[in-house]
């Protein structure tokens, strides 16, 4: 009896058939086991090489111990670290020590301001001030009168309107009188102010600065920082003609004298035009006797009697 015939081999790597799940024609599928491994032995990349500087950084952090607070077993939670340093301490200063609207230092013993109010009597009381002088028309408040009887502080008042065009005009006899007073070191040290510190105060301090030897350009300047941005051309008039010779005539006939003079840095004295200085009742001519310092003396050049000595340029 002759045995059945052995169905043929069914290679590993050949196509083989197997019967579609719809019915369709039967597809072919290919063992690609062995073909993938070779193919990924032939196509996987070399690993990439680490920079030498990288690879110190990674072994100086590996060799670090990890501290508790960041550790991961560490029931602490970490601490954010601030992104700045907070300021330094302030030095503790006193709240209350508000100076008046517009206040600056003038010259040695003479301050300017606006008008100031109660929260500036602290700040005034460190001022040591002898004498209040004030523009304003207006009756002075009860508060500010109080404040300086308490303080010993003497009040003037040369109530004087502003200079707004077409019929308001500053009087000059006013500003001749308050220069008069500003001009006697008893008064100093002397505290001046109008309404907001800016143009009447403005046109008698650039009077004193024609006093004192100042360059008009110098003047405007300074009128013009504190008046701004409502300066007024009226006002540099006023300043640029007033005429400084009257002050003098009244600082010798009702002022305080030279003897009484500040130490202000030239300080020109013209000749009087009134009478001459010293004149007797007889007609001779007295010598001019003034009280000075040291290394304070009357000089005369050109025509102007100088305080401190002779001006520069002269010789």
């Amino acid at each position: 009896m002759l045995a059945p015939p052995r169905p043929p081999p069914v290679p590993l790597a050949g196509p083989s058939t197997s019967p579609s799940l719809s019915g369709a024609t039967p597809s072919t599928s290919v063992s690609v086991s062995v073909s993938i491994s070779a193919a990924s032995s032939a196509t996987t990349p070399p690993s990439p090489r680490i920079p030498p500087f990288l690879q110190r950084i990674l072994t100086h952090r590996a060799s670090q111990p990890i501290s508790p607070v960041s550790g991961p077993s560490s029931s602490v939670p970490a601490v954010p670290q601030p992104l700045y340093l907070p300021p330094p301490a302030m030095p503790d200063v006193e709240d209350d020590l508000v100076p008046p609207e517009n206040f600056a230092v003038v010259c040695p013993g003479v301050y300017r301001c606006g008008f100031p109010k109660k929260r500036n009597f602290r700040f005034m009381e460190t001022l040591q001030l002898k004498t209040v002088l004030t523009l304003v028309l207006e009756d002075y408040p009860e508060a500010n009168l109080r404040w300086c009887q308490s303080q010993d502080i003497q009040f003037m008042q040369f109530g004087i309107p502003g200079n707004k065009e077409p019929f308001d005009n500053i009087p000059e006899d006013v500003i001749c009188s308050a220069l008069v007073a500003i001009l006697d070191k008893r008064n100093h040290p002397v505290l001046i102010h109008c309404n907001k510190g800016k143009h009447r105060t403005g046109c008698l301090i650039g009077c004193i600065r024609r006093l004192q030897s100042w360059s008009l350009t110098s003047i405007f300047d300074e009128y013009r920082r504190f008046s701004s941005p409502k300066s007024r051309a009226v006002d540099q008039q006023f300043i640029d003609l007033f005429d400084i010779s009257a002050v003098w005539d009244e600082v010798m006939s009702q002022g305080g004298g030279l003897e009484n003079l500040p130490k202000w840095p030239m300080l020109s004295i013209p000749r009087m035009r009134s009478k001459p200085l010293g004149l007797k009742a007889n007609g001779e001519r007295d010598a001019v006797r003034v009280t000075c310092q040291a290394q304070e003396e009357i000089t005369e050049t050109d025509g102007r009697r100088h305080i401190g000595g002779t001006p520069d340029g002269v010789t």
